[in-house]
């Protein structure tokens, strides 16, 4: 299914070096999928005194966008220590709608204080992944992009009854920007 569009760009091996370079890993793996974080778009929470950040009214303003750093290692944004961050995933996903995907962290990050919150992809739905990544390290940390960031963990099933572009999800088609908090 993913050779099939259902991930784009796909690749189908466990990639660990790329041009002779080693990379967080990213592609096919055993049991899932390690996509990519795009060098596109990707903003923290800044702390604005007095300011509450609401689900139902979000404010652009309480997230700054980030420089992209690039060195020999490769490119990269700074995520402060204990701060929260919003990225984008490089691959675009078309789910079937006999699958639901789990996005979860991956151990590399993990190992560095790096925690990716656990996002679902719902059947039939369509985008680029927003992805929510919190420093719990009291040490800044550098958050590769172009590299694997997650992995998506398929479960298939009957084909739901109403599936997300059924019911009209609001996060369908999700360009591959940073996408805010909907009600």
């Amino acid at each position: 299914m993913a050779q099939k569009g259902m991930i784009s760009p796909f690749e189908p091996q466990l990639l660990r070096r790329f041009e002779e370079l080693p990379v967080i890993s990213y592609g096919l793996s055993s049991y899932g999928y390690d996509i990519r974080l795009s060098p596109v778009d990707f903003r923290i929470f800044r702390h604005i005194p007095g300011t509450v950040v609401d689900p139902k009214n979000f404010n652009p303003e309480n997230l700054q966008p980030t420089k992209l750093y690039t060195d020999a290692n490769g490119s990269y944004f700074i995520l402060p220590a204990h701060s929260y961050g919003l990225g984008v995933a490089l691959e675009r996903l078309e789910i079937p709608s006999n699958i639901t995907v789990i996005c979860i962290g991956k151990s590399t990050y993990a190992r560095c204080g790096i925690i990716a919150n656990v996002t679902p992809a719902e059947a039939a739905w369509r985008g680029y992944l927003t992805l929510e990544l919190s420093n719990a390290s009291s040490a800044d940390c550098r958050i590769y992009a172009n590299e694997g960031i997650v992995q998506l963990m398929f479960l298939e099933g009957e084909p739901c009854a109403i599936s997300y572009e059924a019911r009209q999800g609001k996060y369908q088609d999700q360009a591959e920007i940073v996408t805010l908090a909907r009600v």
